[in-house]
């Protein structure tokens, strides 16, 4: 992925104007992270005790933002063919088809999405390590959102 300057530059401000700390853009297997770190105030009071004729003055020191840019290599994402309801597990108490650190194979059954009362059984289009489950159990998917990442 290959990003030109002036449009990091834009995207550095619109964290800055929206009061935002974290942008990440993904595509496919490569992201870029931007990260604003909080600003540092540090001010200096007057003691209590000081006499009335040496007051210290206020003091406001102000660090700029520190923004990091990185890429990172994700993985091969696995996402949702449909809108409906991720579970990991068959059916409520029983294991999960996979967890976060199991090695998947291609053809087997990481998921289901229920959708209009069907249970349909998601299964891997790669070989891997499941390195990130994005979708909490129970939660609501829209076509195309990841569900999780495998290494291959």
């Amino acid at each position: 992925m290959k990003i030109e300057l002036d449009y990091i530059e834009k995207l550095v401000k619109l964290l800055s104007d929206n009061d935002l700390t974290e942008l990440t853009l993904e595509d496919g297997e490569k992201a870029v992270i931007i990260k604003k770190e909080k600003e540092v105030v540090a001010t200096q009071i007057a003691p209590v005790a000081a006499p009335v004729q040496a007051a210290a003055p206020s003091v406001a020191v102000t660090e700029a933002p520190k923004l990091e840019v990185k890429e990172v290599t994700k993985g091969v994402p696995i996402t949702s063919p449909m809108v409906g309801t991720f579970y990991r597990a068959p059916s409520p108490g029983a294991p999960s088809f996979t967890d976060t650190g199991k090695t998947v194979s291609v053809g087997q059954i990481v998921c289901i999405i229920e959708a209009m009362k069907l249970m349909n059984e998601i299964e891997s289009d790669v070989s891997g390590k499941v390195v990130e489950i994005c979708v909490q159990d129970g939660q609501p998917v829209e076509y195309g959102q990841v569900l999780m990442i495998v290494e291959p």
